[in-house]
């Protein structure tokens, strides 16, 4: 992908994320300055959304990023980024809960995940004990205003073990990203998995969630339960 269309698919996956609305010309030449045109921009657009990276709405002039957009976004963007001490901190604090009861310890660490994503966390543990958290921050996100989308994502937490199935003999050493089809919660989500000796741990959000952030996040719990 040529270096102009990368960039300003990273734009527009960025700013759709951060606001949850179609993203307009105009708006992103003025909300990134960026050196173009807004009529440029939506020459580009076409570009992009002609290659299947972008789409929009009939009720919009604005852009949306495609599954494939995401799937193209996350490959060529995201990468290993250190959390703010923060966010490392309350993670060392939730870690330090009842060092002797693992399992606890590890509840206490997903609920503190939800917390700081805003989405929800699933875990699986190596006994096949499944636990989530975060289904109400998870809920109030714009995406699941459509009850059917909240219908299908509940019946597939009410699955979690098969879901979990696939993944509980994979070792995933770096956070892994599941986007859409590939995702075994639902196609209009996404989630982030890792595992550690003791248990599958996944971030799910709808397919519009801050991959960046959260892959930290997991890449941060897996150093400290290393």
């Amino acid at each position: 992908m040529e270096t102009r269309l990368a960039n300003l698919l990273r734009a527009v996956v960025e700013e759709y994320i951060a606001t949850a609305q179609p993203v307009g010309s105009q708006s992103l030449v003025d909300r990134r300055r960026l050196d173009v045109s807004p009529a440029t921009i939506r020459n580009w657009f076409a570009e992009l959304e002609e290659l299947g990276y972008l789409t929009h709405s009939h009720t919009s002039g604005g852009r949306i990023p495609t599954e494939k957009g995401y799937q193209t976004y996350i490959e060529l963007f995201i990468q290993p980024k250190r959390l703010a001490k923060r966010d490392q901190a309350e993670l060392e604090k939730e870690a330090a809960v009842s060092p002797r009861d693992e399992g606890r310890r590890l509840k206490s660490l997903a609920k503190a995940l939800a917390d700081l994503s805003g989405q929800a966390t699933v875990m699986g543990m190596r006994d096949e004990d499944t636990f989530y958290t975060g289904l109400a921050q998870l809920f109030a996100q714009p995406e699941f205003k459509d009850l059917q989308r909240v219908i299908n994502l509940t019946e597939s937490l009410d699955h979690l073990d098969e879901a979990f199935d696939e993944l509980r003999h994979r070792h995933i050493d770096a956070p892994m990203i599941l986007v859409g089809k590939d995702c075994p919660f639902g196609s209009s989500c996404g989630a982030i998995v890792i595992t550690t000796d003791d248990a599958i741990i996944g971030i799910l959000g709808p397919i519009r969630m801050d991959y960046q952030y959260a892959f930290s996040l997991l890449a941060s719990i897996k150093e400290i339960l290393s």
